[in-house]
């Protein structure tokens, strides 16, 4: 127990040294606290307390209190920190999930160790390093998995289609997600590509994948961000730079130390300032997919199509702390080239149950693009273009997340083993789909059930239930009904997702993306836009008068 009160006290020393700001006192006074506190519970709490545990709950719940993005990371959360700002980390490169309480391997990396020993998408792991995985969760055995570059591991397998378990022994790699998934050419003269994260290096991706497509007469481009959650801001800009030219303001940084109020411009000379360009968006693309989306927007250089961005406009910065631990910690807010910050959530002001409200109409202001064009902040990017978003149906999800389509497509590519890819799923395929589902549950609540099942209680407890229960249960049958025949009214959306998980047997994460282009109704819009100079033209130069953005108080 000493050493952990001695750690406390040198923490306590530490602050004292370099904190001579008027807060000096009331920091001293609650380290103060903290330490009688934690060495009260350390004494005499009725059972032993885990030291590193406990005062990992503290930091936690210290953090959350200010924003999401403001998060410590212990030791042994380095593999994933790494994973999250490099898309690197040391291990076999391949997914692994709970499927039906084994633990599978949904999706081995092309190139990487598991694929190179022959694992394949269905493989039961058993063993690791002779410890048995049966039974364990995921997270778990994902632990026993990764480690350091060089370092071996070994498994015991139960290959997809036999029983008989064989033992491999592999080599951990330094395992490197790319950033750009994919890419290729849509038609004759429209580009596209895929831009999932910012890590490191992503720039040169996506400059690699737009020099490719440009050799093979790519005319005009489509720049995929749904769904990127963001990453390294000076990737952002060397990203933006590949179509605006050198000496151009893409974002500027403000925080409370001066030292984090900076100002970033495209350095390079771009490869292309006039190829017609549109950038896809959705609400989950956030932070450096705002920057991206957002400059090139106030530039005028892009055409956004797609949802209103997350609104996301704070920078944070990662500390080093002792015992090779580390604190990412906002620093600053971003402004794009018209001055404007996207920033949606204002975590300075929370209610007494900790929700945050958005920046209310009030406080959102309007600004120019360089051409003139009106645009807003405090509430994510707008797009030029706004689509309704496409949700999947309650069924398909249903039978994605209980992995019933995952194991459907096994069998049927163990039943056909000269399926080819780019081989049409056919009516019949489905029907065999459908017979395969009879004993299975798949069973789901849509938000007319919950909103009866509601009305059901409201009725019960002002009396009136009984009044209405023919009704009632009436109502509830058809609604049953209806969903028995949701196989065959969202057959069309069914196949295309078993379609693009035969897809990622044969080409993995690019063959399931290519697959998904086929029916990409936003990818669609884009290729009309870019298909239409004058439409182009017409987006790009149109200055409309100021109206307000829609903007609910919601609360999350």
């Amino acid at each position: 127990m000493k050493k952990y009160i001695i750690i406390i006290c040198l923490v306590v020393a530490s602050v004292i040294t370099f904190s001579f700001s008027q807060d000096y006192f009331e920091i001293s006074k609650n380290l103060d606290i903290f330490n009688t506190l934690y060495r009260e519970l350390t004494i005499s709490y009725v059972d032993e307390t885990k030291p590193g545990q406990l005062i990992k709950t503290g930091i936690d719940a210290m953090l959350s209190s200010l924003d999401p993005y403001t998060n410590y990371y212990a030791e042994n959360d380095m593999e994933d920190y790494k994973l999250m700002t490099t898309g690197e980390y040391g291990g076999l490169g391949a997914l692994i999930q709970d499927v039906d309480k084994k633990i599978t391997i949904t999706e081995p990396y092309e190139g990487f160790s598991a694929y190179k020993a022959g694992l394949r998408a269905g493989d039961e792991i058993i063993e690791v390093n002779d410890i048995n995985v049966q039974g364990k969760k995921t997270e778990d055995i994902t632990t026993l998995l990764k480690g350091q570059a060089g370092t071996s591991v070994k498994l015991k397998v139960i290959p997809l289609g036999q029983t008989t378990a064989k033992e491999i022994n592999l080599i951990r790699e330094e395992i490197k997600i790319k950033a750009v998934p994919y890419y290729g050419m849509l038609t004759n003269e429209i580009g596209y590509i895929k831009l999932t994260q910012f890590t490191f290096d992503c720039s040169k991706e996506t400059k690699d994948a737009l020099l490719a497509l440009k050799k093979q007469n790519c005319k005009s481009l489509i720049l995929d961000l749904r769904g990127n959650p963001g990453g390294s801001l000076n990737e952002a800009v060397n990203i933006v730079n590949l179509f605006i030219e050198k000496n151009n303001e893409v974002v500027s940084t403000k925080g409370k130390v001066k030292d984090w109020n900076k100002q970033h411009f495209t350095l390079y000379s771009a490869v292309d300032t006039q190829l017609p360009l549109t950038v896809l968006i959705d609400q989950n693309s956030a932070s450096a997919s705002e920057i991206v989306a957002g400059s090139l927007q106030d530039l005028d250089r892009a055409v956004i199509v797609g949802q209103r961005s997350f609104g996301k406009g704070l920078v944070q910065q990662v500390k080093d702390l002792n015992y090779n631990t580390k604190l990412k910690v906002t620093v600053a807010k971003y402004y794009i080239p018209s001055g404007r910050c996207i920033q949606a959530l204002d975590y300075t002001h929370k209610d007494e149950e900790g929700r945050v409200e958005r920046v209310p109409d009030s406080l959102i202001t309007a600004f120019k693009t360089k051409g003139g064009r009106i645009v807003y902040d405090g509430a994510g990017i707008s797009p030029d273009v706004k689509l309704e978003p496409h949700f999947y149906s309650n069924i398909l999800m249903t039978l994605a997340g209980r992995n019933h389509i995952f194991t459907f497509v096994n069998q049927f590519l163990l039943k056909h083993p000269d399926y080819k890819l780019g081989t049409t799923f056919t009516d019949e395929d489905y029907k065999d789909f459908v017979a395969y589902l009879k004993d299975k549950d798949y069973s789901y609540k849509t938000q007319s059930d919950i909103s009866l099942e509601e009305l059901k209680e409201d009725a019960v407890r002002e009396k009136y239930f009984e009044s209405i229960k023919s009704q009632f249960e009436a109502l509830s049958a058809k609604m049953d009904e209806n969903k028995k025949d949701d196989l065959m009214r969202f057959k069309n959306e069914i196949k295309e997702y078993i379609e693009e998980e035969i897809a990622s047997r044969f080409a993995f994460q690019k063959g399931r993306i290519e697959c998904s282009l086929k029916t990409d109704e936003e990818v669609e819009t884009c290729k009309k836009i870019l298909n239409d100079p004058n439409k182009m033209t017409t987006i790009l130069t149109t200055i409309e008068k100021p109206t307000k953005p829609f903007n609910p108080n919601k609360k999350f």
